[in-house]
């Protein structure tokens, strides 16, 4: 499977698109990671709460970007589109909060993991999910 995903990086027919994809969300995840250090180390959250403010500040982060740049040709330009595929990539992405925040959890209080290196493995196995259903239903 994951030997399969970088063959598509490369060579596959959507190749082009998720490079972006993967580029944006890198991205995100970076400044996912920045805004839970942020929330954890210096606002002294629970690792958990932090993770879901910061998941979702990037959420709209990853939309505003993969809307201009990822997926250009499907691009939503009106007012009521862009709200609409605001709203669907919000659906998506909230519905793998609860996967994120499940392996974030576990790594951290079952394998000892520190949080930071957590939510990175969270991020992830959480994009895989991502991609398929906005690449299908926010632009599809």
């Amino acid at each position: 499977m994951f030997r399969g995903f970088v063959r598509e990086l490369y060579s596959g027919p959507i190749a082009p698109q998720l490079r972006r994809f993967v580029a944006v969300g890198t991205f995100a995840a970076g400044v996912q990671m920045a805004l839970l250090w942020t929330f954890v180390d210096w606002i002294d959250l629970h690792y958990l709460f932090g993770a879901v403010i910061a998941i979702e500040i990037t959420i709209v982060l990853s939309y505003v970007l993969n809307n201009a740049w990822t997926f250009q040709a499907d691009r939503k330009t009106g007012p009521i589109e862009y709200l609409v595929g605001l709203g669907k990539t919000n659906l998506v992405r909230g519905t793998a909060i609860p996967i994120q925040l499940a392996v974030l959890g576990l790594f951290v209080e079952w394998l000892y993991v520190p949080y930071l290196v957590a939510n990175a493995i969270a991020i992830v196995v959480s994009g895989i999910y991502r991609y398929v259903l906005d690449a299908r239903w926010t632009w599809g």
